[in-house]
């Protein structure tokens, strides 16, 4: 248990493959990761990705796939010695608790349902629990929404986690990095995750990096 660990959660919006990534860059980038899964993310990962995800025996390789097809070669031994799985319903988890020390917790993607939870102290699993315990203990709480459109109640629940502590950072990519595929426009979203986080990645193109803005 180190300040620098990190909890990731999964949850049921669209957008699987932005968690599934930004996995990959922590792992890559040497941070330990605690992981859970919502039920509905495993069902969100399997339309999306195709990767079915077994919550009570899980297996890291059915989630991860063939990280070769991302990073051009198998990943180190040491990447399953980084990552954590903790089911969605152990509340006797470490990051349940605020004297379980983290350096923050993103919720990527981030469904309304649980926007919803934060927002209003619901902690009906581990995920909520988790991201509790980071708005009380004043530790960095990334969400990343994906959804559109977005109704008041939605707008609200957002407004609600904002003003707790927490960072709202939708799913939004940009287009000033003229990306030219769909990876690309993923790695800009990991990106802004990172940055919030500290981890140094090389993912994106900086605005006036080439002399533009």
């Amino acid at each position: 248990m180190a300040a620098t660990d990190l909890v990731l959660a999964l949850t049921g919006a669209s957008g699987a493959p932005y968690g599934v990534r930004l996995l990959e860059v922590l792992l890559g980038a040497g941070r330990t990761v605690h992981l859970t899964i919502s039920p509905s993310a495993a069902e969100v990962l399997e339309r999306e990705l195709d990767r079915k995800v077994r919550l009570d025996a899980f297996d890291p390789n059915e989630l991860l796939g063939d990280p070769a097809d991302v990073l051009g070669e198998p990943p180190p031994a040491s990447w399953s010695r980084r990552l954590h799985y903790h089911h969605y319903k152990d509340f006797g988890a470490g990051i349940a608790s605020g004297s379980f020390l983290t350096g923050g917790m993103v919720v990527c993607p981030c469904s309304m349902g649980t926007v919803a939870a934060i927002a209003h102290g619901l902690s009906q699993n581990l995920i909520h629990r988790a991201a509790d315990v980071h708005l009380k203990e004043r530790r960095k709480l990334i969400l990343v929404p994906r959804e559109t459109p977005l109704n008041v109640i939605q707008l609200r629940n957002l407004a609600a986690c904002a003003e707790a502590g927490a960072v709202v950072l939708p799913a939004m990519p940009a287009f000033y990095t003229r990306p030219r595929t769909l990876q690309d426009q993923v790695d800009f979203i990991v990106g802004r995750v990172c940055d919030q986080l500290g981890v140094v990645h090389d993912l994106l193109r900086r605005w006036g990096a080439d002399g533009s803005g």
